[in-house]
């Protein structure tokens, strides 16, 4: 199995565990020259960066390929292109924008998925823009779930390679949390389930239940960690993952 992991653009890299793929996020009021920075030091550390293209943060044409050209002048060969979860802070407002410019070329291009769907856009405009995003895609990365069959059913419908977003050991009300923002609404019902189960509220919430009953549909894990990297780091370690 292949897993990643995302960082952000301060995170302390001498803690990363010996994963292959480092994606780097770009959040919002972010500064891309910070991503492209963080790009580089992980290509120095024998890593394989991939930077985020959030496009509603991404003022205009010039500033999308200043960023790209960065991205490329220090080794990075990956991209992942979503739309960003705020109003555009210039021309762009969805992914298939910057994705139409071709500055991607010669960039291996990741999308993302919505499983679940997206408090940001309805399920009709989602699986459109899916279908736009199609042909520039070689591979999608879906936003973190809990319950295997939905990850099957859109694994189901695709025609390019699916990492499938988990997140690392976390504690149940953490999950909520994140699951809220994200809008994952299979995930929170799932949650609220085990919420009346007191000792569950203690324990970190284990990944190996859902890579169990997913892995034969897909290798590839993306995890996001919510800052929790030494307890991902862990728990990658001790179940020989890495």
């Amino acid at each position: 199995m292949n897993f990643s992991l995302e960082v952000g653009p301060q995170t302390d890299l001498n803690t990363l565990p010996p994963v292959k793929d480092v994606y780097v996020t770009m959040l919002p009021g972010g500064d891309y020259k910070e991503t492209a920075n963080q790009t580089a030091a992980l290509v120095k550390k024998g890593f394989n960066p991939v930077p985020h293209f959030p496009a509603r943060s991404i003022t205009d044409d010039a500033q999308l390929k200043d960023y790209i050209v960065r991205c490329k002048d220090v080794g990075a060969k990956q991209a992942l292109v979503i739309g960003g979860s705020r109003e555009p802070v210039g021309k762009f407002d969805s992914s298939i924008q910057i994705l139409e410019t071709g500055f991607f070329d010669g960039i291996k291009i990741g999308i993302a998925g919505h499983p679940e769907g997206s408090q940001d856009i309805s399920d009709k405009e989602l699986e459109k823009a899916m279908i736009d995003k199609k042909p520039y895609a070689d591979y999608i990365v879906t936003q973190w779930l809990l319950e295997s069959q939905p990850i099957v059913d859109f694994i189901s419908k695709q025609s390019v390679p699916v990492h499938v977003g988990i997140t690392g050991p976390m504690k149940i009300t953490s999950l909520i949390k994140f699951a809220n923002i994200v809008g994952a609404k299979n995930s929170i019902n799932f949650l609220k389930s085990n919420f009346s189960k007191a000792l569950d509220l203690l324990k970190p919430k284990d990944p190996n239940e859902l890579i169990g009953k997913v892995k034969e549909f897909t290798g590839n894990f993306h995890i996001y960690t919510f800052g929790g990297l030494k307890e991902t780091n862990k728990w990658l370690k001790e179940n020989g993952y890495v």
